[in-house]
């Protein structure tokens, strides 16, 4: 069974990401009881200029961004990190030009609170944290800048930092809130403790956090966000692509600039190792007649009503992929079966983030 990488390649199963750009079935989410309203499949787009090798033509990521919106896609993911030495706003600088012509008709959602180690030398870098009140004032400013707009829909904290108490943080998104500047906040990869805490000054709209097949850690928190009334923002869907079946043990990624070289999933021995996850992706697939990349996407979608998975591309095909997923149901009980299959299987390690470093004070 292929699924190959190439968007000119034939699949060999009926999918449903066929047709025009236009008029695709999309469907929108509620975050919560925020009323912060969403495609329920969101883009996210890090890796348009950042961690999957060199940035994307910027002229060709303007057009696509622009069909995102023509398919129904609203909901836009970035931060003032991702980027490069050279320029290292890049991905929110893409945004705030490609996105412009339709700021009123999207949901724009960046993130403050870190810097990259050394991001000249190759490979995966430790972020530092620093979400000091006078760090996300500027934050602020500089994201609202180039992003070209005067507010941003969804603000993330995007790592917790040690020396600033979230009752202090949670402050500053208030006055954000009263000032117009933001509209929502939210946290990524935050304690349950952390979350009350924060949530009890000023409410959280949502929690960024990574989840897919195989990094399901973050189905702990369920229960609060339940309680509390936050959405679940989900990134890195398809283990950062492997879900999508697209890629084999053959595959290499430039360690100089490409993450995906040094994440356990796409090393040679882990194909091996995930066989199993395979064969359940592909059964599962055949029945649906969709893609793994679908069945992994639907998988999280039937779970709640209230989870939106951010996958990200360059490429205008899996966009319109992706989309599909919205199409395929799963019953509780197959969700079920999935789940305890998964839970009973081997897999091969994941790619878990970036080390968190506490900055010098």
């Amino acid at each position: 069974m292929s699924y190959r990488n190439s968007c000119n390649d034939t699949f060999s199963q009926p999918l449903y990401f066929c047709g025009s750009m236009k008029n695709q079935n999309m469907n929108y989410r509620t975050l919560g009881l925020s009323g912060l309203r969403v495609s329920a499949i969101g883009l996210g787009c890090m890796g348009m200029s950042h961690a999957y090798g060199a940035p994307a033509d910027r002229r060709e990521m303007t057009e696509l961004l622009a069909d995102a919106v023509d398919m129904g896609y609203t909901f836009f993911d970035t931060a003032e990190s991702y980027g490069t030495v050279a320029h290292p706003h890049d991905n929110e600088e893409l945004l705030g030009e490609a996105l412009k012509p339709f700021r009123n008709r999207i949901v724009l959602a960046t993130k403050f609170g870190i810097s990259f180690e050394n991001l000249a030398a190759p490979g995966t870098h430790a972020v530092i944290t620093d979400s000091r009140p006078e760090t996300i004032r500027r934050s602020v400013e500089g994201s609202l800048q180039r992003l070209q707009t005067d507010r941003i829909d969804l603000y993330y904290q995007h790592r917790t930092d040690p020396h600033v108490e979230p009752e202090t943080v949670a402050s500053v998104m208030a006055d954000l809130i009263k000032e117009g500047k933001i509209l929502h906040w939210g946290l990524s990869e935050a304690s349950v403790d952390y979350l009350r805490r924060a949530h009890s000054v000023c409410p959280v709209t949502a929690i960024q956090n990574r989840y897919s097949m195989m990094a399901r850690w973050n189905e702990s928190l369920f229960p609060v966000l339940e309680e509390l009334g936050i959405g679940f923002v989900a990134f890195s869907p398809l283990a950062n692509g492997l879900l999508s079946r697209y890629y084999t043990e053959n595959d290499r990624f430039d360690a100089a600039d490409d993450y995906r070289a040094a994440m356990p999933q796409f090393q040679k021995k882990s194909f091996g190792q995930n066989k199993a996850l395979f064969a359940l992706l592909d059964e599962l697939a055949e029945q649906k007649h969709a893609t793994p990349a679908q069945i992994s996407l639907a998988w999280m979608l039937c779970k709640k009503p209230w989870i939106v998975p951010i996958p990200g591309t360059r490429k205008l095909c899996r966009l319109k992929e992706n989309i599909g997923a919205e199409d395929i149901q799963l019953s509780a009980e197959e969700i079920k079966n999935i789940d305890i299959a998964l839970g009973a299987m081997h897999m091969s390690g994941v790619f878990s983030g970036s080390p968190v470093k506490s900055r010098d004070i």
